[in-house]
């Protein structure tokens, strides 16, 4: 992150009554069948230009967002996904998801970004291959993490907590991180509305995926926030996992949705939300105009006390949500970069000595 750009971000931090962070799902495009998702049985070929894309960041820019995060469907698909990166790393602290097929591939238009998450929820082959629908996920997504730490490319590891894994993933923390390779989290969840005008679906519940040992999680929120004391590559905020344990253990939220207030989303044709589970707002290019009026006044309160999803980013903007928070926000992005460049340094040699240093586990 060059001085110009850590001072705008610094600046925006500290602006009040403005978002922090946007999710922008460019493309509906997907080329994996992950069994808990419904996104490649619905795709659409129409999403904006690139040129309309980075009108939209120049808005979301000037209304004080910080963090940008492009998803899908696999964003990498986009032939011009390197044009829209670049463009938006210039300003924002720049997250790209992969579920792992495409990063190796497009190195090149993932140079300048922040951070690239490839989803890996097993290392057991057979068993990723299965969550994802497809043959060979774990090795690409295996080798995508190794070529973007070979290329210097910050990168982490983002498994989908589910009942399908759920014993697994303590490991598969302790495996990745003691390698330097940080590890964030998502947590199954799936669509409860119905409404055709629903920004984006994700699919009906899945029995598989499905959490049902819910001391199981409460043991694993445990482990991870003792774990967390000695371990600074698992990304996530002890508030967090406190909040997800006290789901899991109390079925209490300690928290009230922040949908529209600390983020937003924008789906692959510039509909806004607050977030996906709910019916779009607008349109990313009324956005300014749109942001201090009642209709989103009357939406922030929908959403404040919204109970129907548990997608943990949607938590953890919440939980830190205002100026206080986005300060806390900008501090945790300045740790991570440079928790994941002494990583990326560290390994470097290890890797140039040890080229299969990262191997599929059996």
């Amino acid at each position: 992150m060059d001085l110009g750009k850590a001072a705008s971000v610094a600046v925006r931090s500290l602006m009040p009554n403005k978002p922090h962070h946007a999710q922008w799902l460019i493309t509906r495009k997907c080329n994996y069948r992950c069994v808990g998702c419904n996104v490649w049985g619905e795709q659409d070929k129409n999403e904006l230009s690139a040129g309309e894309i980075k009108k939209g960041l120049d808005l979301l820019k000037e209304l004080g967002v910080v963090e940008i995060v492009f998803s899908g469907g696999d964003p990498l698909l986009r032939e011009d996904a390197g044009e829209i990166i670049e463009y938006a790393s210039k300003y924002f602290v720049t997250t790209v998801y992969d579920n792992g097929s495409m990063a190796a591939k497009k190195v090149d238009a993932l140079r300048t970004v922040d951070f690239v998450a490839i989803s890996i929820d097993s290392l057991d082959a057979a068993k990723m291959d299965a969550i994802k629908g497809v043959k060979g996920s774990l090795e690409k997504a295996l080798n995508s993490v190794e070529v973007l730490r070979k290329e210097g490319i910050n990168v982490a590891v983002t498994p989908t907590i589910s009942q399908k894994n759920l014993y697994e993933i303590l490991d598969m923390t302790k495996y990745f991180t003691a390698q330097g390779i940080p590890v964030w989290y998502c947590l199954y969840s799936f669509d409860v509305s119905t409404d055709v005008n629903q920004l984006f679906r994700i699919g009906k519940a899945n029995d598989e995926f499905l959490i049902t040992d819910k001391q199981a999680m409460v043991d694993l929120c445990d482990s991870l926030l003792e774990l967390k004391k000695k371990n600074k590559n698992i990304l996530m905020t002890n508030q967090l996992l406190k909040a997800l344990r006290s789901l899991y253990a109390e079925d209490k939220r300690i928290w009230k949705c922040r949908a529209l207030q600390n983020f937003l989303i924008i789906d692959h044709l510039g509909r806004i939300g607050g977030c996906h589970s709910h019916n779009f707002a607008g349109s990313v290019f009324d956005l300014p105009k749109l942001w201090k009026t009642k209709k989103f006044d009357e939406l922030r309160r929908l959403y404040h006390e919204c109970t129907q999803c548990t997608y943990l980013c949607y938590i953890f903007y919440s939980l830190h949500g205002g100026p206080g928070g986005n300060l806390s926000l900008a501090r945790q992005q300045w740790r991570n970069a440079n928790l994941l460049l002494q990583n990326h340094n560290r390994q470097h040699s290890l890797l140039s000595e040890q080229p299969n240093s990262i191997q599929t586990a059996p």
